[in-house]
């Protein structure tokens, strides 16, 4: 059996740690694994690190990459790269005929599909359904699986399930959406409802033969070559797996799982899945409370203090601080549409950018001037550039850099520094085995992100400035 890791979505209901250029399926809230990196974990007792293929697309790619190799160095060769963003379900089809065009996957081999983002515990139990699944895969089903609901979420969409077919197999009866407080109340207390949450397990022949009975418009699209599916991929329709496939076959049954799941799709969801104190509080970071219970208190450098909060949500970061109600977090996706509206920024990016070769954090900025932390991780390279508006000094802090000004290579050392002027061509290298941090002082008329023309790069990368 293979796995696809859906690694490639941007959602902004975890705001403001997740954003844009850093979403949730990389955040490790405190603990020593991102979700995307407990998920790939999750399914190494049971297949190889080669069984495994991650989905995701160019922004993404290399972040991806670092977490996967520090789970297993054979997973940085398992990332699929999606030409386009077009939701789940072409991302499954194109993944599926990798599968089969590039792996040489026998077609009676069946393949799991799993967001990248998603809670299990205890995860022994959802292994062990897994492998039932695949027997009942091969069998000529589509298994989908469902959580039995502990509390009545509005959060999710829900599988309504027949009965007749014993606890550890149902036939689906409809598929529903995230119902209001009350609908999901009487789901809960029905019985008949389980929580969808989105991992599907297929036969590779039965499923393409069900694409092309209900999603024609993707399977004509992928009925050659991987490379020829690639050229065309801008052509798929934008669409999920649920609407173009699963709600439209009646060949699908459902196991229900008795685990406990989450999409860590909210702040309440963190709350909920998270170590809490003896007052009930979940604090990440420098915090120091009073009187203060059953919040969730989240934080990066700064000292947090509270006294006498209770129910709240309190999320705080370099540049932005969200303050709630708990019970509310589902309303966080449309304050940051407000912000979207407004140009704000913070939606969009971190103080911390990720690159290649490691990344730089901006630690202040102003009229005319940019200061930033750079760490190159060992053999990183960035690329031979220069920019157009700006000069840069750089001191190193920590490590042996490697600098390329013109024709001129020099070492430096920590405590050491250099002067980049305007307009020169430059690049900036770590040799060693060990990271390389430097603070960049910038100074110019302008000082964005898009002043660099890049005249070599080792990541293919190509950025000229305007």
């Amino acid at each position: 059996m293979k796995i696809l890791i859906l690694a490639g979505g941007s959602g902004t209901r975890l705001w403001p740690y997740s954003r844009g250029g850093f979403p949730k399926q990389f955040l490790h809230f405190g603990q020593p694994y991102s979700l995307l990196q407990k998920t790939i974990a999750r399914f190494l007792p049971s297949v190889n690190p080669t069984d495994i293929l991650i989905l995701t697309n160019q922004d993404y790619y290399h972040l991806v990459k670092n977490q996967a190799k520090a789970i297993d160095p054979l997973l940085e060769k398992q990332i699929l790269v999606e030409p386009d963003r077009k939701n789940t379900a072409p991302a499954i089809a194109l993944g599926a005929l990798y599968l089969t065009d590039v792996c040489k996957v026998a077609p009676d081999e069946c393949f799991l599909v799993t967001s990248s983002d998603h809670l299990i515990s205890p995860e022994q139990v959802f292994l062990e359904a897994v492998k039932k699944g695949e027997a009942i895969a091969k069998e000529g089903k589509n298994v989908i699986f469902g959580v039995r609901p502990h509390k009545p979420e509005t959060g999710y969409g829900y599988i309504k399930a027949k009965s007749g077919k014993g606890g550890a197999l149902l036939d689906v009866e409809e598929f529903v959406e995230k119902p209001d407080s009350l609908a999901a109340q009487q789901y809960l207390l029905s019985g008949d409802y389980l929580w969808n949450c989105g991992i599907f397990l297929f036969q590779i022949e039965l499923f393409f033969r069900e694409l092309a009975l209900y999603a024609p418009e993707i399977s004509h699209l992928v009925q050659g070559s991987f490379a020829e599916a690639v050229s065309s991929f801008g052509e798929m329709p934008e669409i999920s797996i649920d609407y173009a496939l699963m709600e439209k076959t009646g060949n699908t049954v459902v196991i229900p799982l008795d685990v406990t799941w989450s999409d860590v799709g909210s702040w309440d969801s963190v709350y909920d899945v998270l170590e809490k104190d003896q007052n009930q509080n979940v604090k990440v970071g420098n915090v120091h409370d009073i009187d203060t219970k059953n919040c969730l208190i989240m934080g990066s450098r700064r000292l947090i203090s509270t006294i006498g909060l209770e129910d709240l949500l309190v999320v705080e970061t370099d540049d932005a601080l969200f303050i709630g109600k708990k019970g509310q977090s589902q309303r966080v996706k449309s304050l940051v549409d407000e912000l979207k509206q407004k140009n704000a920024k913070e939606p969009f990016e971190n103080l911390t950018t990720h690159r290649p070769w490691g990344n730089f954090t901006i630690l202040e900025e102003g009229e005319r001037y940019k200061i930033k932390r750079i760490v190159v991780d060992p053999d990183g390279r960035l690329s031979l550039q220069k920019h157009t508006h700006r000069s840069e000094h750089w001191v190193v802090i920590k490590g042996t850099a490697k600098v390329t000004i013109g024709d001129e290579e020099r070492l430096l050392e920590e405590n050491e520094s250099i002067f980049v002027p305007k307009g020169a061509v430059h690049r900036l290298e770590n040799p060693g085995s060990t990271p390389v941090e430097i603070i960049e002082v910038q100074v110019g008329d302008y000082i964005g992100e898009d002043d660099i023309i890049r005249l070599e790069d080792i990541y293919g990368r190509i950025w000229v400035a305007k």
